[in-house]
Parts: structure tokens; sequence; C-alpha cells
């Protein structure tokens, strides 16, 4: 893989940031777990030296990373996300495969807490050497999944699991963001959540790539399959997400374990279809240009605020902006302006 250029932030540091990388990336991909952990803790700080090591330390591991099966499973607060995944885990690992699980709990927004309690809910999966589950806060990022989640993603395909699933807090408007890092979307649904789409947004719907009614079992396994022939005739109204795959909506019991393996299946025979077809090639290098603007986008942002004009400015036109005497747009951009004016001063 050529060896891209350098940011500034990388310059600034040529002969430091990459030994301090490479005793690092040497321990993933030894499939250290310490090594791993420190590694996300590392690409999920915002502070600009450790930015700066994180991206060494992912120009060291892309290319051991890109070859495992990426599943991204949403669904609302109490459908079974975390029983779910465990079972899956379980099996997947049973089958020989290595799982790491990323999961994303809820911040406050007053406090910034999250009480990151993945672990406990998967405790059989967790103490499976096998399995690796890193519990991270959303923060202030919309759709449920933190911002350096595909960082994450990475650094685990890197460290050797062949299997990584990303679960969101669940059922929002910017829920595509899981849609943007993964291969395939898993649904997950109650049974009786509705006639056909009643209380499900048409977004997510179009998203899915695999429906599943979850809680199939004892007196609600009647209703789970009403359900699923309710979303199956729901999603015959909607524009399928791939020219090449048509959505299968199916039942399962995550508790008793029914329908997880043929839940499997189906991801296996999606990948096969989108692989053969050349749209796996083709949306993960969709991913990856949405990362770069995704990226490009929050660094030029950082960048801005930390400008000593636009810091020095920035007070007076919050305050216009707060007492209604500014359009926001006006104000932002004659911050723009501000922040570009220093910069043609520097050139």
């Amino acid at each position: 893989m050529p060896a891209r250029k350098a940011t500034t932030q990388q310059a600034a540091q040529p002969e430091t940031t990459a030994p301090r990388t490479a005793e690092l990336a040497d321990a993933v991909l030894a499939g250290d777990r310490r090594a791993l952990a420190r590694a996300i803790t590392l690409v999920e700080s915002t502070r600009r030296d450790h930015r700066a090591d994180a991206a060494a330390l992912l120009e060291q591991l892309m290319p051991h990373a890109g070859r495992s099966t990426r599943l991204g499973i949403s669904g609302a607060p109490g459908v079974g996300k975390s029983t779910f995944i465990e079972a899956l885990g379980n099996l997947l690992i049973d089958a020989g495969h290595r799982v790491a699980v990323l999961t994303v709990d809820p911040s406050s927004a007053i406090s910034g807490g999250s009480i990151l309690g993945d672990k406990t809910r998967m405790e059989t999966l967790a103490r499976r050497p096998e399995a690796y589950i890193r519990p991270s806060p959303s923060g202030n990022t919309l759709g449920g999944v933190a911002r350096r989640s595909r960082e994450s993603l990475l650094l685990c395909e890197a460290a050797g699991f062949n299997v990584i699933i990303v679960e969101t807090v669940g059922v929002g408007q910017s829920e595509t963001k899981v849609a943007e890092m993964t291969d395939m979307f898993l649904l997950l649904l109650q049974p009786g959540g509705g006639d056909e789409l009643q209380g499900i947004k048409r977004g997510i719907m179009e998203l899915a790539d695999l429906v599943l009614v979850n809680k199939a079992d004892g007196d609600l396994e009647s209703l789970a399959a009403r359900s699923a022939r309710d979303y199956r005739n729901a999603l015959g109204l909607l524009h399928p997400r791939s020219a090449d795959w048509k959505v299968e909506v199916r039942t399962c019991s995550a508790l008793s374990g029914a329908g997880i393996a043929e839940a499997w299946d189906v991801v296996l025979r999606h990948h096969e279809v989108l692989e053969s077809s050349g749209e796996l090639s083709a949306r993960r290098a969709g991913q990856a240009r949405e990362w770069m603007w995704s990226e490009l986008q929050d660094n030029l942002i950082a960048d801005l605020k930390e400008d000593p004009a636009v810091r020095k400015r920035l007070p007076t036109l919050e305050a216009a902006v707060s007492e209604g005497r500014m359009p926001a747009a006006t104000a932002a951009g004659q911050l723009l302006e501000i922040y570009l004016d220093r910069h043609r001063e520097r050139d």
C-alpha cells in the first residue's frame, strides 16, 4: 500500500510519531487485547498530539484491515439487541470465528456521562477469549455511533477479528451512520410493533438489509410471525437499498436461540451476493470517501474554533445571534471569512 502524504500534524513530528506507535501497532497485530484497548483509547482521544499518533497508527495498521464481515445492528431500546448479539456472538465463536462488538451507549447531554453497561448485558460473551467487546459513549454524535467507531472497527480487524458487530443506540433520524461503516444493516424489531410501518421510520426500513422480529417465543411466537408478515408487506412498498439484494424478514428468539443460525446464513448470503456483483467493494469505497469528508469537516471546524481571530470575534457574534440581532447564517459567514483572511495572509 503506497504511503500517503503526511498531514500538517504528522509533519510536525516526523521522527517521533512513527516510532512511538510502531510498538503499539505490532502488539495489536499480535492480537494483544490490552494493546487493542490502548489503541482504541488513542483514536478516541481529542488531544491534538494524540490525533497525530492515532493517524500514524492507522497508517501502519490499515494494510492489515478490511478482511472482516461488518454487521451493523439497530433497534429500539428494549428490543433485545444485547441478548441477540450475545447469542449470535457465541454461535459464531463456536463455529471458529473471532468476534468484536463495538457498542455505543448514549451519553447524557447535560453531564456527558455514560453507563457503558454492555459488557454486563453480554456476560457470557464477554468471558470468551475469542470475543472483544468495546463500549464507547456516543457523546454529541448523532445516530448512536461514536465519532471514532470507524477507526475502532479497523483496529479490531487488524487485531484479527473477522466478524465486527456495530450496535447503535437505537432508532433515530441519523441511524444512517451505521450503514456508512458496515456491509450489512440488520434491524431488530419487537412483535406487535404496529401494522406495517406504524411507529417505524421509513428511512430506517429503507436502510435495512435484514429485518428480524425478535422475541418469537412462548406466547409471542404467533404474534411475531404476524408482525413479520406485516413488515414483509410494508417492505414491498419501499425502494430497496441494493438492486442485487431483496430484503428478508425473519423471526428469531435471542433468548432460546431459535432463528439465530438462520439469520447468520442470511448475512453470509448477503455478503456473497454483494461481493460477486462488485457492490461490496463499491460500498466500502463509498464509505471511505464519506469518512474522508467527515474527517475533513471535523478537523476544519476544530481548527476554526482554535483560530485566535475567530475566538476573539466569537463571543460578540454568538451574542448577536442569541439576541436575535443577526441571522445565524450571517454570523457563520463572518467567522468563516475571518478564518480564511488569516490563512490568505499567511500565503
